[in-house]
């Protein structure tokens, strides 16, 4: 019957994608099905492939390698782009310490693994190792990891690679339970009150200042400034802010470098907030201004970059104010509101808050493109030469002594590390690296569940016979063990040495693990973004070190 040759004609096009789909839609659905709060999302798509290869349900091993490789390639690279912009700030001093920790997690991750091994398991057995790989990284939930592992232990073992994904689910589970388990027992260790964890944020907020804009209006009232131009006054006082108007005699104008100040001007300025108390302390008070008087309206307007050529000019090289006549106030990029320095560069997918004549702001809206249409179709180009670049510079040997092969950076490495660039210096290169958030979790999600379902499928043939025969319950262990001793260490160090509030602490847990369901705990349990600050600031050091380390283990101890 045709229906059953379908099913069953494994190297048709349409049986393979036929497979794909079901495996793919089951997991996901059952991925959505939550125990206790708690959901394995997409991970699932693992299990339902592992069912899939157990009872048959498969499709020819070149195209499952080609689905499981194509997939990690294109999951990781989005990966990259997303953390680019924001990777290399994480080493800034307010940051150091949490990715110090964050390190030290992933390091003692790595010697729980070996502590296991020696401990629990027969070292004489070859693939007794790799399997434990495959825990470790079902223990941290970290995806990208097992893809890496297992394409260096292929280069080691060919063929007859260990199926490591069977430990990677063993351990994967508890794994995600763990993180959260252990979590809160880091808060009662630490005898930690939420209330007043959540009540010192918010006087911190109030007492920190960021480079958020800050927007005031003040009186010249020092009389060194009469005479001087707004060019001179800026390069005295040596901080960064932006006069948008200025009211003289009863006019309002939009003033540019030339400009002179005269004593009783009353200015709109725009500075950072850490710069604003100087501001005011150098030129005058805040005081309350009416800009209804105006030889000309004025408007304000939020204006999107979407020309690619003005990617990557700074403000300082567009002369937004000599040339438009306008002023710029802020940048919005991705999300976060940032101070329009001289040195900021522009990217495409910007929003700026342009402030001028109609017809000037205008002219600046064409020359910026502030056509929100663009925005909505990805950069397939730069994603592909961004892949062809990093498959090259992944593939590149890189001979170390006492290895009995070249260590290489693989097709998750590669990849991984040319988007983190791309996406941080892609603007120099006139390289246009936006991608709408919801254009980038497509593409990345579509890659993880091909490779999710490879990999599955794959495994599935042996998963049973490792699980219930095998040392399926030692990997539930261990992993749970793996999981849980490093947090226990890291969580009241950060706490009872560094002082980090519990909520930055448990974000910062959640992104060394690089866990969502962990972070979405830590959301739940605060009202502010410090759960999110400390995720986003390990996450990115913490994805390239676990995919890193994964290459290194495999090549170093398991050849």
């Amino acid at each position: 019957m045709w229906l059953t040759e379908l099913f069953t004609t494994t190297d048709s096009v349409a049986h393979i994608a036929l497979l794909y789909a079901v495996v793919i839609a089951i997991g996901v659905y059952l991925g959505k099905l939550k125990v206790f709060g708690i959901s394995l999302g997409v991970t699932f798509v693992l299990f339902a492939g592992i069912v899939a290869g157990h009872i048959g349900f498969t499709a020819p091993l070149t195209i499952l390698n080609f689905m499981q490789d194509f997939g990690l390639i294109l999951f990781v690279f989005m990966i990259g782009l997303q953390v680019g912009p924001g990777f290399f700030e994480g080493f800034g001093t307010a940051s150091i310490k949490l990715n110090g920790l964050a390190t030290v997690g992933i390091l003692l991750n790595m010697l729980v693994m070996f502590a296991c091994y020696y401990i629990f398991f027969d070292t004489s057995d070859a693939t007794t190792l790799p399997m434990m790989v495959g825990t470790l990284y079902g223990a941290v939930t970290n995806t990208p990891g097992l893809g890496a592992a297992n394409e260096a232990l292929g280069s080691v073992f060919g063929a007859d690679a260990p199926q490591i994904a069977s430990a990677y689910a063993c351990a994967y589970p508890l794994g995600v339970l763990g993180i959260i388990g252990a979590t809160i027992l880091v808060r009662y260790l630490c005898k930690v009150r939420l209330e007043k964890e959540e009540a010192r944020l918010t006087a911190n907020e109030g007492a920190k200042a960021t480079q958020k804009p800050h927007r005031m209006q003040i009186e010249v009232t020092n009389k060194y400034l009469e005479g001087r131009t707004l060019l001179q006054v800026h390069n005295f006082l040596n901080r960064d802010f932006v006069c948008t108007r200025i009211l003289h005699d009863g006019h309002v104008s939009i003033p540019n470098r030339d400009t002179v100040f005269h004593l009783g001007d009353q200015l709109s300025i725009v500075s950072s907030e850490a710069d604003a108390e100087a501001v005011v302390a150098f030129i005058g008070p805040v005081i309350e201004v009416d800009w209804e008087q105006q030889d000309q309206p004025m408007v304000s307007k939020r204006i999107v970059v979407t020309n690619s050529s003005i990617n990557g000019k700074t403000f300082g090289q567009m002369h937004f104010s000599s040339v438009y006549g306008v002023n710029v106030t802020r940048v919005t990029r991705q999300g976060m509101d940032l101070f329009a320095s001289a040195s900021l560069p522009l990217q495409v997918g910007d929003r700026i808050m342009v402030v001028g004549p109609e017809d000037a702001v205008e002219r600046v809206a064409n020359k910026m493109g502030n056509s929100v249409r663009r925005l909505d179709t990805p950069n397939i180009a730069t994603i592909f030469v961004g892949i062809i670049i990093g498959i090259i510079f992944g593939m590149l040997p890189i001979a170390i002594p006492g290895m009995p092969v070249p260590m290489r950076l693989g097709i998750a490495g590669g990849p991984l590390i040319v988007a983190i660039l791309i996406g941080r210096y892609g603007y120099k290169m006139k390289l246009v690296t936006f991608t709408t958030t919801s254009a980038n979790m497509m593409l990345r999600e579509i890659g993880l569940v091909l490779f999710l379902a490879s990999v599955g499928i794959k495994a599935g043939a042996n998963f049973f016979d490792t699980v219930v025969q095998g040392d399926g319950l030692l990997y539930v262990l261990t992993g749970f063990i793996i999981t849980v001793v490093p947090i226990l260490i890291i969580g009241p160090i950060a706490r009872m040495r560094y002082k980090f509030n519990y909520f930055t602490i448990a974000g910062m847990i959640a992104g060394t693990y690089t866990d969502p369901p962990a972070l979405a705990y830590a959301n739940s349990i605060c009202s502010k973004e410090a759960p999110a600050l400390g995720y986003s600031t390990v996450y990115p050091l913490s994805m390239f070190l676990r995919i890193l380390f994964a290459q290194v283990i495999v090549l170093f101890f398991c050849v």
